[in-house]
């Protein structure tokens, strides 16, 4: 890892497990994280970034269209990838603590489809892993502003206290969408049950100990949900970047 994030792992962890069906039918094929976004597959991008901040290996966790994307990661060597299969889903808690063993220090994780541009001169990850305090989070939550939301649909998801304390918006009228990257502490998965459980628990544990805080983003991330969604963004780089 950088010098910012030396308390840190130098392995994270990428959410891939999922069904994708609300990307139907772009999903139908292939699993969501290999949809292309812009230049090239979404998990590629996100491993890509992963690397060029000095992580050494990523657990992706892997269930729909498995052996599609384990032949798709084979060759990858930057980082090393460890596939941690789940022949039942395990859903966004479970599947990593079910790869918690791979973990002894504070890590990042990613969802597989996790798309996101970084703000100028600065880079997403090393800036939310500069800003991570082990002596007071539990989880830190990488978040978006909702009005800068423009090519996908927003939902609020956090808001901020004037300490950067997050609060969930249980009506979801927060400021702020979740962007799915965070840090967190190994240790939180300690008292979490084995099998299947949402990671929304733990947030809302963390939450409950004052040990939730949010970091927002001030690059672009897009929220791909949807073939609406997809086809904006894709657009939306495709213009940008002078193509036709």
């Amino acid at each position: 890892m950088t010098t910012a994030a030396k308390s840190m792992s130098d392995r994270a962890f990428i959410l891939a497990a999922g069904f994708g069906k609300r990307l139907r039918p772009y999903t139908n094929d292939i699993p969501k994280p290999m949809v292309e976004v812009g230049n090239g597959a979404m998990i590629d991008q996100a491993l890509d970034k992963l690397g060029a901040i000095g992580i050494r290996s990523c657990v992706i966790n892997t269930h729909y269209k498995a052996e599609i994307l384990q032949r798709h990661l084979q060759t990858r060597r930057r980082p090393e990838v460890i596939l941690s299969h789940e022949p039942d889903l395990l859903d966004t808690g479970g599947g990593i603590k079910a790869a918690i063993s791979h973990f002894d220090a504070p890590f990042l994780v990613l969802s597989g489809d996790s798309v996101w541009e970084d703000a100028p001169g600065q880079n997403t990850l090393e800036t939310l892993a500069a800003y991570w305090d082990p002596a007071r989070m539990d989880i830190l939550i990488l978040l978006q502003a909702i009005e800068t939301m423009t090519l996908t649909h927003a939902l609020g998801d956090y808001d901020l206290d004037e300490d950067g304390h997050a609060h969930r918006s249980i009506n979801k009228t927060g400021r702020y969408m979740w962007t799915s990257i965070r840090i967190n502490a190994p240790e939180i998965f300690g008292n979490a049950p084995d099998g299947p459980f949402s990671y929304l628990d733990l947030l809302d544990t963390a939450q409950a100990k004052g040990r939730l805080y949010g970091l927002v983003h001030h690059g672009e991330w897009h929220h791909i949900s949807t073939p609406a969604d997809l086809d904006a963004v894709n657009a939306a780089l495709k213009t940008r970047s002078g193509q036709s």
